[in-house]
């Protein structure tokens, strides 16, 4: 109600309400009606003694085209009441950017979604606007996966959720990511729980990695893994699929809860393995190509889906210690062995050497035993020598069998490597897998041959070669054979057993007393000689009761025996 004629305290009561509302007007946001429109600006009548002006493009704004009119109510912020010129410090874009504040904040309290619009890029992300407030989006906030082209998304309005507010600061940041995130996983969620085990549906090949491909089966992926790509052996799934290809698969496995997704490709057609063992019979042998190579043996594909293993043991005969990969190359074709199918585990294991003649078979065919062989010296060892034959197979010559006079210790260091040699095929074991050879019997045993007719009771004319305190080492006459003569056997009578009454190089007649040719033994006695010619001595010239005595007995063989050697 207006007063008519203000008094004193009336002018000052106006005056002092006028400064509260200026008070209460500054810093705020105030609603004020546009009175005019001149040029760019807008003069806007806040209700105050003053009026404002605010530049047209704080009304504009990213999606944001306003055309202005006088009489429009607009709301702005009051910075000041009046400035030098009289006239109020008025801002549209901080009136827009307190509301938008007010509204984020009750927004981001309540974990809601807001909308913005991508107006510009800067380092690390872009700036968003939420209606008047300017957020940072971070580049790796604004899609699921990386985006290489924002343009598309820019200028044009989208939801948002806000990670971190911080108005003391004027910071705000927002994420794209986090809502597609949300929407991506009501989408999953849904689409998990219409797909069953045993479902064949059709995807997009999405990603390739080394273990399997993953698939898009129209908002969520599939884990297609490398073994159930085919039933062949696949090193690689680039062998088979491509990103971007469209491909028929089948649902193993899903786990509603974790949303994984197991497919398989090669369910959809039939089980190679399927009635394996009449298809590969054991001992029969197939043709294949080698797929893979290892260390402990190789893999050969016998048809699509179906692979069998030779073992390293399995692959050569002669070659032990040797590298698959020294023996067959990748992509070989190779002939095999069945040795063994297992329908359960889907092993085949397979065999090499076995399509192959067995060397050792062929040795002893070739080469029976008795037979003179040739070969080199391939390696010495404590126990003997291994010499390398036809058929690339190794022959062993016992330490035994080298000499048959002197040690093999000794004789062993004559042969080095490479030395060619001839021997004699002693045995042959083809279950195991080894040969026995005598290099001493390629000459013949000289015991047999210096032997000559000797045998046991012959009487023989020995060398003296040694004299010892326990008898005598002889050399027997016109032969390479040896002997000792015991102490007991040197005589008869018990005195003249004296090994020091004989001399080297002197010839003494003994009889043989044992003739081992086996055992390559022959033992002589000078003692056996005496006690025998006593006897036959006896029995030509008389006996004991003839009266006779032994001396004359003796006497009168030994003069028949001088006789008939005259």
């Amino acid at each position: 109600m207006a007063v008519t004629n203000p008094s004193r305290e009336d002018f000052a009561a106006l005056l002092e309400e006028s400064f509260q509302n200026e008070d209460l007007f500054e810093g705020s946001v105030v609603k004020g009606t546009i009175v005019a429109i001149e040029k760019d600006l807008a003069v806007i009548d806040v209700g105050l003694k003053t009026e404002g002006r605010v530049a047209l493009k704080e009304f504009n704004g990213p999606g944001r085209e306003n055309a202005l009119k006088v009489g429009d109510v607009v709301e702005v912020y009051l910075e000041r009441v009046e400035n030098a010129l009289g006239e109020a410090v008025l801002s549209r874009d901080k009136a827009r950017r307190e509301e938008s504040w007010i509204r984020l904040e009750e927004q981001f309290n309540k974990n809601e979604k807001v909308t913005g619009v991508i107006f510009n890029q800067v380092k690390g992300g872009f700036t968003v606007d939420l209606d008047g407030a300017v957020a940072f989006l971070p580049r790796s906030q604004v899609d699921i996966r990386p985006v290489r082209d924002v343009g598309p998304l820019m200028h044009t309005p989208q939801p948002f959720q806000i990670l971190k507010m911080d108005k003391r600061r004027g910071n705000i940041v927002v994420s794209r990511r986090t809502v597609l995130e949300e929407t991506r996983a009501e989408q999953r969620s849904e689409l998990v729980q219409s797909l069953e085990e045993g479902q064949i549906i059709e995807g997009v090949v999405k990603n390739i990695t080394d273990y399997g491909a993953f698939v898009d089966l129209g908002g969520i992926d599939g884990l297609l893994h490398v073994t159930d790509i085919a039933w062949r052996r696949i090193n690689h799934p680039t062998e088979v699929l491509s990103i971007g290809q469209t491909v028929r698969v089948q649902i193993i496995r899903v786990n509603h809860e974790t949303h994984r997704i197991s497919l398989g490709m090669k369910q959809l057609e039939a089980d190679p393995w399927s009635g394996i063992e009449a298809k590969y019979p054991v001992q029969a042998k197939f043709s294949g190509r080698v797929t893979n190579i290892t260390d402990y043996g190789a893999f050969v594909e016998l048809e699509p889906g179906i692979e069998g293993l030779i073992h390293v043991s399995e692959m050569s005969w002669t070659k032990k210690n040797v590298h698959p990969g020294k023996i067959v190359s990748t992509s070989q074709e190779v002939e095999v062995m069945i040795l063994e199918v297992d329908p359960v585990k889907r092993r085949i294991s397979l065999g090499l050497k076995q399509t192959l003649s067995n060397p050792w078979e062929s040795f002893s065919e070739k080469y029976p035993i008795g037979s003179i062989v040739e070969g080199e010296v391939k390696n010495k060892t404590e126990f003997g020598l291994f010499i390398g034959l036809d058929g690339d197979v190794d022959g062993m010559v016992h330490l035994s069998d080298l000499d048959w006079n002197r040690p093999g210790e000794q004789v062993i260091d004559e042969y080095n490597r490479g030395d060619m040699v001839k021997a004699q095929v002693l045995d042959v074991d083809i279950d195991k897998e080894r040969i026995s050879l005598g290099i001493k019997q390629v000459g013949g045993d000289p015991f047999v041959e210096a032997s000559g007719e000797l045998r046991k009771g012959a009487v023989v004319t020995c060398e003296i070669t040694a004299v010892t305190e326990g008898g005598l080492e002889v050399r027997l006459a016109d032969s390479d054979l040896t002997s000792f003569i015991r102490r007991a056997d040197l005589s008869r009578d018990r005195s003249e057993q004296r090994p020091e009454r004989f001399a080297v190089g002197e010839k003494v007649d003994a009889r043989i007393t044992n003739f081992d040719k086996k055992a390559r033994k022959v033992a002589v006695s000078i003692k056996a000689l005496e006690i025998a010619e006593e006897k036959e001595a006896v029995a030509q010239y008389g006996s004991s009761d003839s009266g006779a005595s032994l001396g004359d007995i003796l006497g009168a063989a030994l003069k028949a025996r001088q006789d008939s050697e005259e």
